[in-house]
């Protein structure tokens, strides 16, 4: 397959660099137009994020899907908010309202309990495996004609059956995650395994972990996907000067002050812990990656960044390529802007030169 770029909207024009919260309204013709432009920029997909004070993500995917052809959804969906089968429901049916084919089931454990939500299951590793009982229940309800039941730790469901199952039988899953209970889940249940920016070391060694977990269970190995912020410059000088402005407004943002991200969260996952560790040694990294901007938010999820010309970020993302990833999930401090941009920059270079490399290895 080509390198799959995904991009990400929000219910309004929001970025770390303002003030606001991300929930406070929903913009529909912002909505469309940021969709629109992904599409035309060449995205494959966006995400659509999850939060507890967020509108509904799958709904903003029925509602987008709408207004655009052929672009997918990436629904960050949080595990047992709603139960198995209510789930596997809902999302077969999305399937059939976008058309088919165009959703994907990401699938959040979270880094702690949100008794806002109804959830208070604290210990990680009951997390985790209350994640996989529930992604194993979806499955096994989207590929079975008769109907099921399941008695686990987490989960009991008796005579459940659905009737619609997706267009194409079943629907793509993403999992993240940097534990090893975490690598273990991705290679039984999910297509896609979602890393954040790190230096090429640290993905190196993430993805030698999730082909080991993959050999150990004599599954295949899962496609991985990178996320980090692009910020692109016409020089290299004005690439930094444009970083360390968007750095600045960052810090200004009292949605930082704490430092603990946009949840408030004090307890950090294995994945923002990784990130905030690399922060802590260095500023920089290989050609490109900047962490700066990642210290500054709590490290809450993709926030480290390429910085520079279109052909340092490009020579930056095929690093990355060249260590097995196939998905790159970038999006920008300057939403509409940057989405156009990296569709007119980055995103044909990079999967025509990953495509040159495929040839030439094979």
């Amino acid at each position: 397959m080509s390198i799959e770029f995904v991009g990400m909207v929000f219910p309004n024009q929001w970025s770390e660099t303002k003030g606001q919260r991300i929930g406070h309204k929903i913009d529909l013709e912002y909505l469309k137009y940021h969709a629109r432009a992904h599409e035309y920029a060449g995205f494959d997909k966006v995400l659509i994020a999850s939060n507890p004070s967020s509108p509904d993500s799958a709904q903003i995917a029925a509602y987008l899907a709408q207004h655009t052809d052929h672009l997918g959804f990436m629904i960050a969906h949080r595990p047992a908010l709603i139960t198995p089968n209510l789930a596997a429901r809902s999302f077969a049916t999305l399937d059939h309202l976008t058309g088919g084919g165009r959703i994907r089931l990401h699938a959040i454990t979270g880094i702690t309990a949100e008794p806002q939500e109804g959830d208070y299951l604290v210990d990680k590793i009951q997390r985790y495996q209350r994640t996989e009982e529930y992604l194993k229940i979806i499955k096994l309800l989207w590929a079975s004609d008769e109907p099921i039941s399941f008695n686990g730790k987490f989960f009991k469901i008796e005579n459940a059956f659905i009737p619609l199952k997706p267009v194409q039988g079943s629907i793509p899953i993403s999992f993240g995650g940097s534990s090893d209970i975490a690598y273990q889940i991705a290679v039984e249940h999910a297509d896609l395994y979602s890393l954040w920016g790190e230096p090429l070391v640290g993905v190196k060694e993430q993805i030698d972990k999730l082909k080991n977990a993959a050999k150990l269970a004599n599954k295949p190995t899962p496609e991985v996907s990178l996320s980090v912020r692009l910020i692109i410059g016409e020089t290299e000088e004005l690439a930094w000067q444009r970083a360390h402005k968007i750095l600045a407004d960052i810090q200004k943002n009292p949605l930082f002050q704490n430092n603990n991200g946009i949840s408030g969260h004090k307890i950090k996952g294995t994945g923002s812990q990784r990130l905030l560790a690399a922060a802590e040694k260095s500023d920089r990294y290989d050609k490109a990656l900047w962490m700066p901007t990642a210290a500054a938010v709590g490290a809450y999820g993709d926030t480290t960044a390429l910085v520079g010309t279109p052909d340092t970020i490009i020579e930056s993302l095929l690093a990355y390529v060249d260590l097995g990833v196939t998905t790159f999930l970038n999006r920008g401090y300057d939403p509409i802007y940057d989405t156009v941009d990296y569709g007119r920059y980055i995103i044909p270079t990079v999967r025509e030169e990953a495509e040159k490399r495929k040839k030439i290895s094979a």
